[in-house]
């Protein structure tokens, strides 16, 4: 399971964008690994840098340089909507009669392909299959006939789907988080300037100051000189449908989304987890590292409880297997855990083990860790996920498995565990997703462990009234 992305701008008062942006991509690497790109404007021109790889791999000394201006945008990229090349990485460029363009795209839109053969039927050539392009096309020709605003809030109208935006308008920067919310976004202010990024953690990582999330449906336009910002609230919807994964998985544990601590979240989803599936063992431990925060939430209320539970780091990774390791045949795939996590045998020995992890998807790892804690002696392994079954698809930027290849698609509690082979299994429910996050459950995007979703999405249901925009009347 990977998700679609991470964005940033920045504009600043006398100093170069490119570093900073730099430094911020590094905090946001965990939300792509696929490509990275800087794009700034010095007031004349726009400059460009985007590779495929790493932000370490993509960027010399010699790119920074020469990416000259003090305002700018940059993006990670895991790709769920378009291919896997140059043509899809990010930040997208495109110069046209009003001026320049850079945009970079956390989400996935639902009706990217209808609006791409419209806007192609009006002469325009695209170079890529993805999303971005889509949006960059349609917010060009709405700017050849309205201000910044208005043309914002037309391509709004028109686009359905999840986004979170950083923009540059030739050196003007904007973040725009779509009307439910579904990804994050946040605003920063820095000694000299403003910061819009996915997460706080990049706003940490620049020495700034966390101002606030922008909200869905609102428009951040940053002053050039980086002495302040905008805001323009383009829709108010009655409910949002913030994507709950952000503060099970994606997100890093250091950063505040939508007003909470993810690590916080996490360990009050751990406590939830005891109180709705907890169990009496010897020892708790966390599959490294989604998996600590919960499993150190969940064993602090077992002790509240009386349990006596000893909360240990059984399982020890290994840093060094990237994802580029190559395990040719099956019996080396399998092996391939082994390489990757490594349990401690004293923790583990003729001792009744709770494991806890953050999901399940395919079931592969699971299967393989319950299997492992028993090769090594455990006496029983009963596995507690800290989020519901996974049971369909997402479609706004995440790259989830169909449901052919979900585990618990279409089967009971009780048939998944047997499956992966646990002495006990539970997941936590969708209500006490809700309680920990504090939020709403109608404010929560949850299609994937509901198979219902706030968006019109074909062949799908909903879980509002929700129909997408009518293209080309």
């Amino acid at each position: 399971m990977d998700e679609k992305c991470g964005v940033v701008g920045v504009s600043l008062a006398d100093r170069a964008a490119a570093r900073p942006l730099y430094y911020a991509l590094y905090a946001l690497q965990h939300r792509g690994q696929e490509s990275a790109g800087i794009v700034t404007h010095d007031g004349f021109q726009q400059h460009s840098h985007v590779e495929m790889g790493l932000v370490g791999d993509a960027f010399d000394p010699d790119d920074i340089a020469e990416l000259n201006g003090s305002n700018g945008i940059g993006h990670v990229r895991y790709p769920t909507a378009g291919s896997v090349d140059t043509a899809c990485a990010q930040p997208f460029s495109v110069s046209f009669k009003s001026g320049s363009l850079g945009l970079s795209h956390n989400g996935n839109l639902v009706n990217a392909d209808t609006i791409r053969d419209e806007l192609a039927g009006m002469g325009h050539a695209f170079t890529s299959d993805g999303d971005t392009e889509v949006i960059a096309h349609d917010l060009a020709r709405n700017l050849l006939d309205a201000d910044l605003v208005t043309a914002v809030e037309e391509t709004m109208a028109k686009v359905h789907g999840s986004y979170s935006l950083a923009v540059m308008h030739d050196d003007r920067v904007l973040g725009l988080r779509d009307p439910e919310g579904n990804r994050p976004l946040c605003l920063g202010e820095l000694d000299d300037g403003y910061v819009l990024a996915s997460e706080s953690a990049a706003i940490d990582t620049l020495d700034g100051e966390l101002v606030r999330d922008v909200e869905p449906g609102e428009l951040i336009v940053l002053d050039p000189d980086g002495t302040g910002y905008e805001s323009h609230r383009l829709t108010d919807p009655d409910n949002t449908a913030r994507c709950f994964f952000e503060h099970v998985y994606f997100a890093r544990p250091d950063s505040t989304v939508d007003g909470k601590l993810v690590y916080e979240a996490r360990r009050e989803l751990g406590r939830g987890l005891w109180a709705e599936n907890g169990i009496d063992t010897d020892v708790v431990m966390p599959v490294p590292d989604s998996g600590r925060a919960f499993a150190s939430g969940y064993a602090e209320a077992a002790n509240e409880d009386g349990g006596g539970v000893e909360f240990a780091e059984g399982l020890m990774k290994n840093r060094y297997v990237g994802r580029t390791f190559i395990m040719p045949s099956q019996d080396e795939r399998e092996r391939a855990v082994r390489l990757k996590l490594n349990p401690i045998k004293s923790t583990v020995e003729g001792k009744t083990v709770t494991l806890i992890d953050d999901s399940i998807v395919r079931g592969t790892t699971s299967t393989q860790l319950v299997e492992l804690l028993h090769d090594v002696g455990a006496a029983e392994v009963h596995l507690r996920i800290g989020s519901p079954p996974i049971v369909a698809p997402c479609y706004m930027g995440i790259d989830m498995a169909s449901r052919d290849e979900l585990i618990a698609a279409g089967k009971t509690v009780e048939e998944v565990r047997e499956a992966i082979g646990a002495d006990s299994l539970g997941f936590l429910s969708p209500a006490s997703i809700a309680d920990a996050l504090d939020t709403a459950r109608e404010d929560l995007c949850m299609g994937c462990v509901t198979g219902e979703y706030p968006y019109d999405i074909d062949g799908e249901a909903t879980d509002r009234a929700v129909s997408r925009p009518v293209i080309g009347d």
